[in-house]
């Protein structure tokens, strides 16, 4: 199904920065300028997703959805929402948990090769995991399903399974894995993989020249300390990973993870606990590296892209980011390695935005996460 949604026509403003300068100095309040706004309309492709997580593109114009509660969808360039894709393994639905992240091999149109991330059970416990498998000609099934990666160690928790999935330009791939909630300080073990950004290869071997790949630490290990990771991409003009991550009562991050690096989390965070009571040691360690940004109070970020086209005058360049809790999609002013001014964008939807995408037709792409989620394209007003 396809609608018009007249009524959430938005004009954008410039709004001013939601983040706090950091302490170490390197982050200013500098709102976008006001020319850099566009006028843009919230077009609905499809309705009627079963909270939809992650969202990739098809070469012939398709969209590859993922729902939390275990389905992958295809949906046709006008809207119809196709039945689910078969030859899935089982899938955890609790918690956080569920079918999450969806990526098309760079080579999708020789081996039509898709992987998922996904919470996997094991027992009584469950972990993060990543599939690949070959999408059949005609869309409705997945064929020589392999599981390439699994979370070490399992736990019991529904919380934090992190998930986004990013292919670098050399076709390794990066796999953002959460603290599992109650095993948050096995972040700063570098023996497993909780807490950590993983690097492998497309078939789940490990890269020679990751960081511990040749000791200390575990070997998949690209980047330490992390919290929960749900939004990554490439930056398009350095190649470098960029992620953000959930912050407890505060505290959301934005980083550009380098190899073999300690992001500092429970250690160091700029949020505080549920409860009130301070985490760790402060905001900041030597030897600990800082964010480049940080949101406080939470906006719960998930979904995160840059945006390279020309359908947006005055965007290119900046980056987007959903907010679950914030109920927006922040727009982000990018000087090289810097953000330097914030802009809200969607809040007339009133929705959790999941995932953000830019689409190979120029447009930019959003997921609500609502039972009767939808895939909305951002049409520019002329």
């Amino acid at each position: 199904m396809r609608l018009h949604i007249a009524s959430l026509i938005l004009c954008l403003g410039a709004l001013g920065a939601c983040a706090e300068p950091r302490q170490n100095g390197g982050l200013t309040r500098a709102p976008i300028p006001a020319s850099a706004s566009v006028s843009i309309e919230p077009v609905a492709v499809a309705i009627g997703l079963d909270r939809p997580w992650g969202l990739a593109f098809l070469p012939d114009g398709r969209f590859l959805v993922t729902e939390q509660s275990g389905q992958l969808r295809v949906i046709g360039a006008d809207g119809m929402i196709l039945p689910p894709v078969t030859g899935l393994p089982p899938v955890l639905d609790e918690g956080q948990g569920g079918l999450l992240d969806v990526v098309i091999h760079p080579d999708f149109g020789e081996n039509r090769l898709v992987y998922l991330s996904f919470s996997e059970p094991a027992g009584n416990a469950n972990h993060s995991a990543v599939l690949r498998g070959r999408l059949s000609e005609d869309a409705t099934q997945l064929t020589d399903v392999e599981v390439i990666f699994r979370q070490k160690p399992s736990m019991r928790s529904q919380h934090h399974f992190g998930s986004r999935l990013v292919f670098a330009a050399d076709r390794t791939l990066y796999v953002t894995l959460g603290d599992r909630y109650s095993g948050r300080d096995q972040a700063q073990n570098r023996a497993n993989t909780i807490g950590k950004i993983v690097r492998i290869r497309d078939d789940g071997s490990i890269p020679a020249d990751n960081p511990f790949a040749q000791g200390g630490g575990a070997a998949e290990i690209w980047s330490w300390g992390h919290r929960n990771v749900q939004g990554a991409a490439l930056n398009p003009v350095s190649n470098a990973l960029w992620t953000h991550e959930h912050g407890a009562k505060g505290g959301d991050e934005i980083n550009i993870p380098l190899a073999g690096k300690n992001y500092g989390w429970p250690i160091i965070t700029y949020g505080v606990d549920y409860s009130g009571l301070p985490i760790g040691e402060g905001s900041a360690k030597e030897g600990l590296e800082q964010p480049i940004y940080y949101w406080r109070p939470s906006i719960a970020p998930s979904g995160m892209a840059f945006y390279s086209g020309d359908k947006y005058p005055g965007w290119t360049g900046d980056l987007f980011v959903g907010a679950l809790a914030g109920r927006h999609l922040a727009r982000l002013d990018v000087e090289g390695d810097r953000i330097v001014g914030e802009e809200k964008l969607l809040t007339g939807l009133d929705a959790r935005i999941r995932d953000v995408r830019a689409g190979p037709d120029g447009f930019l792409y959003v997921l609500t996460d609502e039972s009767e989620g939808a895939l909305i394209r951002l049409q520019p007003k002329t």
